[in-house]
């Protein structure tokens, strides 16, 4: 009873900040991109809030507790400088485009409707792929913890993440997003002391996941082996977490629910500063829920499906307050994610797919708010349909936007020679690369290794499309003028201040770096091979 009212708190204060908020919302920049003004902690907030879904929180955690904690620890090496390198190499400069989503920078950059409508086409696609596993996870967690049925649960999270997105736009998101962040950041850091407690302590905790005869090898680097283990041999698992880092790896640099929330950001030193802190704060995380949440097979070796590690540990091994946090901050971390997905749809329907340019704002401004009401409505049928599969249907999206975006966007930015007709052909061989290998492995005609993601054969079609269609083609005047206006450096951001402040974001990391190293051997190391 305890945990439904959480959740029930929780949506009404979520609901009723959205609605707060949406009296702020003046203009379609309010809407789509909080009126550009947001500060650090907001962007940080957003980025991790809507990177840290019920994916992490839910697939990760059964992935880890399966016994793959190591090789999502290798992958998260690959994953976490995609903020570093996106925010350098594309992100700051999308934010000097002034564009009001990301198929509008493409259009822009390109002179092209086309390479505009295309890129919207394949944003709706995946993000609405996305939006589905999000809403998936945080249905499962809703119906566990209050005992009402799934497809009831599933109504619930759709309409309180609409009303948020519907009410106030990015403004609410950003803002419940943040509070969001900090609940389930909060919480994951108040319950993995009580999960190593039940499980001995350190580092008795880690010695015992060692020795279980049930999981061999689960603290190897390789995870589990014997009969158990389901990623194939050490040598697949590594070739694994490297692809798959690397995918992701584009997927924070490109993607648009990450990088959109630079077009929002107040200066450019926001936005850079914001990526080394989200960055400092998912490597944490990511060592220290995942290595936690192996040594939950000391304690109960049989939670079924394991996607529920986490919340039964939060639930049965961390006093009911700190476990009605850990459980809110779950349902967070998945709303987080609902509504800033849905608000991308949305307002790129609207925006890129049924734009006017004699349309006045407040026009836009319905029309961006009707779209999510039928999104979101769409997003809910498709959901009740379709069999929770919350880990790898996110792998999918993930993998679609790194495939058919991360070529283009890069080139966008360090490739004079680039061109329409590239972009064009790049991004839609990334998307019908990545397509066409999921359709036929689905059909059972291709058979590939675990390490072999459709990315690899996606990204392969857009890096070829790209170079292939560039060579043929010449820039235009307009694309090649407007590729050098987005490398002028704005005189807003050449304030001294601010840079020696951005200055000392750098240190952080590398010290950041040190401390995690730091703990990594002194608790992982020393207690496995010592």
């Amino acid at each position: 009873m305890i945990y439904t009212i959480g959740a029930i708190v929780s949506f009404i204060i979520y609901s009723a900040v959205g609605l707060i908020v949406s009296k702020k919302v003046k203009n379609v920049e309010d809407y789509y991109v909080s009126g550009r003004n947001a500060s650090t902690l907001l962007i940080v907030g957003s980025l991790v809030a809507s990177y840290l879904s019920t994916v992490a929180f839910m697939g990760d955690a059964a992935f880890s507790y399966d016994g793959y904690a190591l090789p999502l620890l290798i992958m998260s090496i690959f994953v976490l400088p995609g903020y570093i390198i996106g925010v350098m190499f594309f992100g700051r400069f999308l934010r000097r485009s002034k564009a009001l989503t990301l198929p509008e920078y493409f259009g822009q950059r390109f002179n092209s409707s086309t390479v505009r409508v295309v890129a919207a086409v394949t944003l709706v696609i995946g993000i609405t792929a996305y939006l589905v596993a999000v809403t998936q996870g945080a249905g499962l967690l809703l119906s566990e913890i209050t005992g009402i049925n799934y497809t009831l649960s599933l109504v619930i999270i759709t309409l309180i993440y609409t009303l948020i997105t519907f009410s106030a736009g990015a403004k609410g998101v950003l803002v419940t997003d943040t509070i969001m962040f900090l609940v389930f950041t909060v919480a994951t850091f108040l319950t993995i002391p009580y999960i190593l407690k039940a499980a001995g302590g350190l580092p008795e905790a880690m010695i015992k996941t060692g020795q279980l005869k049930s999981m061999p090898d689960m603290l190897k680097w390789h995870g589990i082996t014997g009969e158990a283990a389901y990623m194939g041999s050490p040598s697949d698992v590594l070739l694994w977490a490297i692809i798959i880092g690397i995918v992701w790896g584009f997927v924070i640099a490109v993607s648009p629910w990450q990088t959109s929330r630079y077009l929002m950001a107040k200066n450019e030193h926001v936005a850079l500063r914001s990526s080394i802190i989200s960055t400092i704060i998912l490597a944490l995380i990511y060592l220290t829920l995942h290595l936690t949440m192996l040594t939950v097979n000391t304690i109960n070796p049989s939670i079924d499906p394991s996607e529920r590690v986490f919340i039964w540990s939060a639930m049965n091994l961390a006093p009911t307050w700190i476990g009605v946090i850990a459980v809110s901050g779950i349902l967070a971390a998945g709303l987080s994610s609902s509504s800033t997905f849905l608000q991308l749809i949305g307002n790129s329907i609207s925006k890129d797919l049924l734009r006017n340019t004699k349309m006045s704002d407040d026009k836009l401004l319905k029309i961006s708010r009707i779209m999510i009401v039928v999104v979101a409505a769409i997003s809910l049928t498709i959901t009740l349909f379709q069999p929770p599969a919350i880990f790898w249907i996110s792998v999918f999206a993930a993998t679609l936007f790194a495939a058919s975006w991360g070529p283009v966007a890069f080139a966008s930015v360090l490739w004079k020679k680039v061109t329409k007709t590239g972009a064009l052909w790049s991004i839609l061989a990334g998307c019908v690369g990545v397509l066409a290998t999921e359709i036929l492995k689905l059909m059972g005609l291709l058979n590939l290794p675990v390490y072999l993601n459709s990315a690899v054969f996606g990204g392969i079609c857009s890096f070829a499309a790209l170079i292939i269609g560039s060579l043929l083609t010449t820039p235009t005047k307009e694309e090649i003028e407007y590729r050098e206006k987005l490398l002028i450096l704005p005189e807003e951001e050449k304030d001294p201040k601010e840079i020696k402040q951005t200055k000392m974001y750098p240190k952080l990391l590398v010290i950041s770096g040190i401390v995690i190293m730091s703990i990594t051997f002194i608790f992982y190391y020393l207690p496995v091979y010592s």
